[in-house]
């Protein structure tokens, strides 16, 4: 839908609360699965409560320290060192099960990912050293994955599907488009996603109030309308059905994402269906090259 329409899409602050400047969660209409916080700190303190919830808490940029507590244990502290930008390379992670109350502090921002759950699970720490540089795609579709909350590197989590994906300028991801709306077991599995970007003109530059990319949504049935919109630093999509892609970063400036994934089923999976109508894209693209470029945070 059209920015207008805040089901769908939010600009920068929109779904500001206390201390964090976004805040996805169960109070958006018709949004369940799936939640996110963003938060701007400068030594201020930033509180999570326990429940029956699961989280990943990701560094974007800067360091932090986490004292958390699960049930019947007593606190434990853990530093996260994180990273210069986004654009710098993969970062260290904390993910905590449902039931465990933490208190994060630090210097810089920070992503707090989460869904609903009432299965519980020790809390794991995860070095950036143990998370894999994926580099997907060939020639302009070229792209770098980091994909330390998905299932491989993350069994513990009951629900959480998280992952970054680094664009750079020109190019495009999340292409050829893809669904995840409708329960096909094998063939496509029902999952809510989150995209919240940044972007920024080189590896070195903090978030850029300038830089843009492109990010685009249309039906896969009758009754939704598109999204078509630039995009910018702490802007976040909320997609819930149809299909999503491109998110092209715009020439001359990275584009970076953060997904967010988590759906009703049982089978913690990411199974998609991409448009037929562009399936071709994939085969046409095979004889071109990786993009030189990747990983960004080499360079």
């Amino acid at each position: 839908m059209t920015s207008s329409t805040p089901e769908w899409f939010h600009r920068k602050g929109d779904l500001a609360s206390g201390p964090w400047e976004t805040v996805i969660d169960d109070s958006l209409e018709s949004w369940e699965h799936t939640g996110l916080r963003v938060a701007d700190l400068d030594g201020e303190t930033a509180e999570l409560p326990a429940g029956d919830i699961e989280r990943i808490i990701v560094p974007l940029a800067g360091s932090f320290s986490v004292t958390y507590t699960e049930p019947d244990a007593a606190a434990v502290t853990q530093e996260l060192a994180g990273r210069a930008t986004v654009f710098s390379g993969p970062t260290d992670v904390l993910f905590l099960g449902a039931g465990t109350a933490a208190t994060l502090t630090g210097n810089g921002r920070v992503a707090v990912t989460e869904a609903p759950t009432e299965q519980r699970a020790a809390a794991r720490y995860v070095p950036a050293s143990d998370t894999e540089i994926e580099l997907r795609g060939n020639g302009v579709t070229s792209r770098e994955v980091h994909s330390f909350g998905m299932p491989a590197a993350l069994p513990e989590a009951a629900k959480l599907l998280v992952c970054e994906v680094i664009t750079p300028a020109g190019n495009w991801s999340s292409y050829p488009p893809h669904k995840h709306d409708t329960d096909r077991p094998g063939e496509e599995a029902i999952l809510e996603e989150i995209y919240y970007f940044e972007a920024a003109r080189d590896t070195e530059t903090p978030r850029d109030a300038d830089a843009i990319g492109l990010f685009h949504t249309y039906p896969g049935a009758e009754g939704d309308d598109p999204i078509d919109e630039v995009v910018r630093s702490g802007d976040v999509a909320t997609v819930a059905r149809g299909y999503h892609g491109p998110a092209a970063a715009a020439p001359g400036y990275h584009l970076y994402y953060l997904n967010v994934m988590a759906g009703p089923g049982t089978a913690r999976t990411w199974i998609v269906a991409n448009d037929p109508a562009h399936e071709w894209v994939r085969s046409d693209l095979e004889s071109q090259p990786l993009d030189s470029r990747l990983p960004l945070g080499k360079n």
